[in-house]
């Protein structure tokens, strides 16, 4: 069963973190991951688009796959289909970032059970921007 951490905690983490690698990010400014992304890098967040098809995002280069970034990753925010989760998650617990987040309608239990067995933080089917509107 998937259960997410306190909404308290979330702004707690969203406080603390700085980087967000946004995998699926959109060039398209009608899509969801580009309206939530580009609202987080408006309140002050580095976003690292990760999608293999574009090659910028919102004024940034992106990358191919997760273990292309360079630097710490604190939060990695993921707009894919729920069946892409356990190989993101994969990808994720090479890079060792902070926090796995799945975003609204978003979710998978093989992929959360992986990464919580690996003592990581995950959030799924959550919106990362609500919770940071609710938070601040």
């Amino acid at each position: 069963m998937i259960e997410n951490p306190s909404r308290e905690e979330m702004g707690q983490m969203l406080k603390k973190s700085k980087r967000i690698a946004v995998v699926g990010l959109s060039n398209n400014p009608e899509r969801t991951s580009y309206m939530v992304s580009k609202a987080m890098q408006d309140s002050g967040y580095e976003i690292i688009p990760v999608n293999p098809d574009v090659s910028e995002v919102l004024g940034v280069k992106a990358v191919k796959a997760l273990k292309d970034i360079e630097g710490h990753v604190d939060i990695v925010n993921v707009f894919r289909r729920s069946e892409f989760l356990p190989g993101i998650a994969k990808e994720f617990a090479e890079i060792d970032a902070d926090i796995f987040w799945a975003q609204l309608g978003v979710e998978n239990e093989e992929a959360y059970d992986y990464l919580k067995e690996k003592g990581y933080t995950v959030i799924m089917d959550r919106c990362i921007k609500v919770e940071h509107a609710l938070t601040k």
